[in-house]
């Protein structure tokens, strides 16, 4: 008898122990058979026709046999998806969805053709921006990590100290003796910030507004203070330029810089200019 209750009380905790490992590491059975709702998804084939030409694709609602492998006809597998993507940079939506006369005044907007008729280019996520709450900003849009504060220098740089700049906030976080406030870094600093290049501060500009030219945090408004950035310098006309850390090809004296106020792209500045600095961090680089 009582070598029965030993047998039986191991395989009530047999049981137990199944049930609960079911439940924690979850079920491994599939979402559904090959004609069950549950088991479609998108095909290869169309994540790679997303990557490499934009578009909105239809999910499977049930799972088909592909007529060829991967890899040949007109399927695509998942070494050519993963090559697609490295080289694969989308030309981004401007942001504006309002249309203009040439009067300037606002317009309905179907079959006018213009920027807020159309609104090509590759979509923004929601939310557009993540505040890491860390003093850093993640546009999930881009990959990129912006310093959230976006003057913490306090004021207008030339080229050459803007570049000095973030070889101070590398070092020791601070930027003109002002604390960045960045603890991304397992509390301390990161290590790695730069002047972004003009493609790189271009991409934070949203056409739907002026003064500044800059999105929220969703992705769907204007920027106001907080949201998710502090010190964003441009609700003045002329008065959001941001140095990148491209120099001008032409006259490279001059450097490029974007104004946030408007998002324009300016060539003819001299590096001796006083603009603003907004370090960046993260990112796809060349190998």
């Amino acid at each position: 008898m009582k070598k029965f209750s030993s047998i039986l009380i191991a395989f009530v905790m047999l049981v137990l122990g199944l049930g609960v490992g079911r439940l924690s590491a979850g079920s491994p059975d599939a979402p559904g058979g090959p004609g069950d709702i549950a088991s479609g998804m998108y095909s290869m084939e169309q994540v790679y026709q997303l990557i490499r030409s934009g578009g909105v694709f239809s999910q499977a609602t049930t799972f088909t046999e592909p007529l060829t492998p991967p890899g040949t006809g007109t399927m695509h597998n998942l070494n050519q998806i993963y090559q697609l993507v490295w080289y694969s940079a989308h030309v981004r939506w401007s942001g504006q969805a309002t249309c203009y006369s040439i009067f300037g005044t606002t317009t309905s907007c179907p079959n006018t053709h213009e920027d807020g008729d159309t609104h090509t280019g590759a979509k923004w996520p929601i939310p557009r921006f993540t505040n890491n709450n860390d003093g850093t900003v993640s546009d999930n849009l881009t990959g990129l990590i912006w310093l959230r504060n976006a003057n913490c220098a306090g004021g207008g740089r030339d080229w050459g100290t803007a570049l000095s700049d973030i070889q101070t906030l590398n070092f020791s976080g601070v930027i003109s003796g002002t604390d960045c406030l960045d603890t991304s870094n397992g509390g301390t600093h990161q290590t790695d910030w730069r002047l972004p290049n003009v493609m790189e501060l271009h991409s934070l500009v949203d056409y739907e507004f002026a003064l500044p030219a800059v999105p929220n945090t969703g992705g769907a408004g204007q920027w106001t203070a907080g949201d998710p950035f502090i010190n964003v310098q441009g609700t003045v006309n002329g008065g959001g330029r941001y140095w990148s850390s491209t120099t001008n090809a032409l006259t490279p004296a001059n450097g490029w810089e974007v104004d946030l106020s408007v998002g324009t792209v300016n060539r003819n500045s001299t590096k001796a200019a006083q603009y603003h600095v907004w370090p960046v961090r993260g990112g796809q680089t060349i190998p």
